[in-house]
């Protein structure tokens, strides 16, 4: 038998004290920490992609957004906030998705995982940034900064592609896994395509945009998975509340 939203979240015990007793408060409590963390990482996501998206709108070209933190550009520290609000948007989400599992044994850990590492990997990209041009392409020699940088992006991509699979797979949550499957074939697609073009030097315009959508996607997907578990985590306070 499949567990309800709440349930997955954290099971009201059969033997939980019915007056009231210490351990449903201590869950309540709980429960409306980690929804207070989880909206904060919410606001903090909404605000790292308002951010992206206000920095790509004054720069009168076609970029990528990597591009936008080069060192003497006007844009350069609203990247690193953006970033650091998506490392700490991430990094709470995945603190309040700790208790979320798949459902095949391979895939059996946390998405919470694979979004730490994706924090990691974009507070990494956040503190070292590309030169000028951030070019990495066949035939083209790299700088040295470029490769860290878009070595650091790339696995924040895939760990947050991972979390996304995960998500779309956990059993009995369709608010949860519906976004995560549409999200995770979305990104691979788009961000996939885009790295592909930009990598060989073809249609470079094109390119751009497919990884802003991309980006865009992945990080509107970080937001409605926060608020998804914030829902259940509430819906969980309320029941511990009447325990």
């Amino acid at each position: 038998m499949l567990k309800t939203e709440d349930e997955l979240l954290d099971p009201i015990p059969e033997r939980a004290a019915p007056d009231g007793g210490p351990e449903p408060a201590r869950r309540r409590r709980g429960h409306r920490r980690d929804a207070v963390i989880v909206l904060i990482g919410c606001a903090s996501a909404l605000v790292a992609l308002g951010l992206i998206w206000a920095a790509r709108a004054v720069v009168p070209r076609n970029l990528y957004v990597s591009e936008l933190g080069v060192p003497g550009m006007p844009t350069e520290h609203v990247f690193m906030a953006a970033l650091l609000c998506l490392v700490l948007g991430g990094a709470g989400i995945a603190w309040a998705a700790r208790g979320v599992r798949s459902r095949p044994r391979a895939l059996a850990w946390a998405p919470a995982v694979w979004l730490w590492v994706a924090s990691v990997a974009f507070l990494m990209a956040s503190q070292v940034r590309c030169v000028a041009g951030c070019v990495v392409a066949v035939g083209v020699p790299p700088h040295p900064v470029d490769l860290v940088h878009v070595a650091a992006a790339v696995l924040g991509f895939a760990a947050a592609c991972l979390a996304m699979l995960q998500a779309a797979l956990v059993p009995g949550r369709p608010s949860v896994a519906r976004p995560a499957a549409f999200a995770c074939a979305a990104v691979v697609v788009l961000a996939g395509l885009g790295g592909l073009f930009g990598l060989l030097g073809f249609a470079v315009d094109a390119s751009t945009w497919l990884e802003f959508a991309g980006t865009s996607v992945a990080i509107c997907w970080l937001a409605a998975f926060g608020a998804a578990l914030a829902t259940g985590h509430l819906r969980a306070a309320s029941a511990y509340a009447l325990a």
